[in-house]
């Protein structure tokens, strides 16, 4: 019996090459996610994509990012999720609300095919975001502003519900015995930090004097220091300081030290430094919500839509969190919060 080897014409070799790429991502996503996200960097340095729809442009503008883990996570995740879907991924952020309104028109005149932006001072967002929905461009909301997502005709909301996630960490505060709590709001104004605060309360089932809010300027981190170590010393019946995100949970630890008391710290949010204080028990327990994945599927969930008509949630908001960890959790925590993925 002969053999006849199969020899690919020269038309058909670019398509064959482009598919040994997608099997050789595939294949390495089976043995795990350091691997999986290897190979796709991998591809992306070469050129290759994991799908062969047009090269459509997705831009994302949030309500904050320079300099901010929370954020790179976010950042790196969309960013992934663009490289595998062919996607151009344009990136802009600003803590002034009236500047996001402005890099959200940007994004509308650039004539994106889709757009992500988070609602943290919702009310300010919604005659830009009635202009994308006017030209076209489908949006979805990310991380802030569930309640004004689908009143402002975005797709869907991925992240966490606030109040839901508050709660969660109320009730880890009351199984612990926590007694008086302060909890630290970083940006006034900001709906859903308030929405944690008052969601903690509620889940501890503390009144009164026994949960107190505090509002520090999360720019400035001496003086955030300053504020929650008077409080600290002001009332020496606090006995927990519950703080609303990875970088602010630091500033936190250094003002349970001025007290020089026990007092416990407590976190919403993920970072190098709360992973090492969840191993070193300086810090109690902190609310994740999964940063990383709020920007992958976000570009992921953009591009099915314009491709295929797909939308995950049924019309409800798709959650990325709340998920309580703990000292249990922090070594399998600690390998991907390091490479910027949890």
């Amino acid at each position: 019996m002969s053999t006849t080897r199969f020899r690919p014409s020269r038309r058909f070799r670019p398509a064959l090459a482009a598919l040994a790429m997608v099997v050789a991502v595939a294949g390495c996503s089976s043995t795990g996610g350091r691997r999986a996200e290897e190979a796709r960097a991998k591809a992306a340095a070469a050129g290759g994509r994991a799908v062969t729809t047009p090269r459509w442009k997705v831009a994302m503008v949030t309500h904050a990012g320079a300099g901010d883990a929370f954020w790179d996570g976010v950042r790196k995740g969309a960013e992934q999720a663009a490289a595998k879907d062919n996607i151009t991924f344009l990136y802009s952020n600003d803590a002034q609300t009236q500047n996001q309104v402005q890099l959200v028109q940007a994004a509308i005149d650039q004539k994106v095919d889709g757009l992500l932006v988070t609602l943290a001072k919702g009310d300010a967002m919604a005659d830009v975001l009635g202009k994308a929905k006017a030209a076209g461009i489908p949006v979805i909301t990310i991380n802030s502003g569930q309640e004004y997502s689908a009143k402002f005709g975005a797709l869907t909301h991925i992240g966490q519900d606030e109040t839901t996630a508050g709660q969660a960490a109320g009730t880890e505060l009351a199984n612990r015995g926590r007694k008086n709590v302060l909890c630290v709001i970083h940006e006034q104004g900001n709906v859903g930090q308030e929405q944690r605060c008052s969601g903690a309360q509620a889940g501890s089932g503390l009144a009164g004097g026994a949960f107190q809010v505090v509002y520090v300027d999360g720019v400035n981190m001496p003086d955030a220091r300053a504020a929650i170590s008077a409080k600290l010393q002001a009332d020496p019946a606090i006995d927990t300081v519950l703080t609303l995100s990875g970088p602010m949970a630091a500033t936190g630890l250094q003002a349970v030290q001025d007290a020089h008391r026990a007092i416990e710290l407590d976190t919403f949010d993920l970072g190098p430094q709360v992973v090492a204080g969840l191993k070193s028990g300086s810090v109690g327990f902190a609310v994740d919500q999964q940063p990383y994945l709020q920007g992958y599927e976000g570009v992921d969930l953009l591009w099915l839509h314009r491709s295929n008509l797909d939308m995950l949630g049924g019309g409800k908001p798709v959650a990325t969190g709340p998920q309580i960890l703990t000292k249990d959790n922090a070594d399998a925590l600690a390998e991907y919060v390091a490479r910027g993925t949890r």
